[in-house]
């Protein structure tokens, strides 16, 4: 009877423990669509400090969280069936928010380079930018038309962006290869706002940003320029980053990407964006 008894208690303990082994099993199959779904909500992370990407605005006297990369997100969503939570942050503490779970989606003007591909998936590229260099107003003879009148000036560009890697390469002649080393010419800060405010205040000669978000912050200061030269991107472009591994919620919002794109919406958006900078 003992015996009886403590093989069905093993055959129980093992019944158990092979239930919770499936239900792992189960839990670890769940995907982070499915997920989303589930929850009724995707949590978008963000910085917006990158008009007209990303950026606050007053909507109806309240503070909002605007842009044309904020409409592509609701796109997604609406697509998902499902709400939009903002998350809005430092751009360098995205992929770590995404990573840890903290965040479902970063859409924040992101290049997909491969040191970031190898910790995150990518969509298809839904813009393509071209990056300029802000300067004072009072410098337009200095380094206005002559990007190598830079060479040995105090930089500024966002930390952990595709402009701290073109700052090296274009102005300063570091190569490709080379660009991860640290520069003492290149100054970094999480904010592009702040870099604007060092450029205005002369602790940096010049900001590397994409052209829509310099032209932005020329509407509000007339003391800043655009020199005459700029840097091409058809390579990187902006896409929206997904945690490693995630490849139905990658195709979802690859769905939504084309059908933007197709119907003209995405220009539609950055037209919109930039209109609405300083309302």
């Amino acid at each position: 009877m003992k015996k009886t008894i403590a093989l069905f208690a093993a055959l129980t303990a093992i019944a158990l423990i092979a239930a919770g082994f499936t239900g792992c099993a189960k839990k670890a199959n769940v995907s982070g669509l499915d997920t989303i779904k589930k929850s009724g909500k995707i949590i978008l992370g963000t910085s917006a400090d990158y008009p007209p990407y990303e950026f606050h605005a007053q909507v109806d006297g309240k503070d909002a969280i605007v842009g044309f990369d904020l409409e592509i997100a609701k796109e997604v969503a609406k697509d998902l069936g499902v709400e939009l939570e903002i998350k809005d942050m430092d751009f360098d503490g995205l992929l770590a928010a995404l990573t840890s779970g903290n965040i479902d989606i970063i859409v924040s003007g992101m290049t997909p380079t491969e040191e970031r591909r190898k910790n995150v998936d990518f969509s298809e590229i839904y813009y393509f930018a071209e990056h300029g260099v802000l300067i004072r107003k009072a410098d337009a003879a200095k380094y206005g038309t002559d990007v190598a009148t830079l060479k040995d000036a105090m930089i500024g560009a966002q930390r952990a962006t595709i402009q701290v890697k073109l700052a090296k390469m274009h102005i300063k002649g570091i190569a490709e290869d080379q660009t991860e080393a640290p520069n003492d010419q290149i100054k970094e800060l999480a904010k592009l706002s702040d870099l604007v405010m060092e450029l205005k205040n002369s602790k940096v000669e010049a900001v590397v940003a994409e052209l829509p978000v310099a032209k932005a912050y020329l509407s509000a200061n007339d003391d800043l320029m655009l020199a005459t030269y700029s840097f091409k991107d058809d390579v990187g472009g902006n896409a929206i980053a997904a945690r490693k591994g995630e490849t139905e919620l990658v195709a979802a919002i690859n769905k939504t990407v084309a059908r933007l794109a197709s119907e003209g919406k995405i220009d539609a958006f950055v037209a919109a964006a930039s209109e609405q900078i300083g309302e």
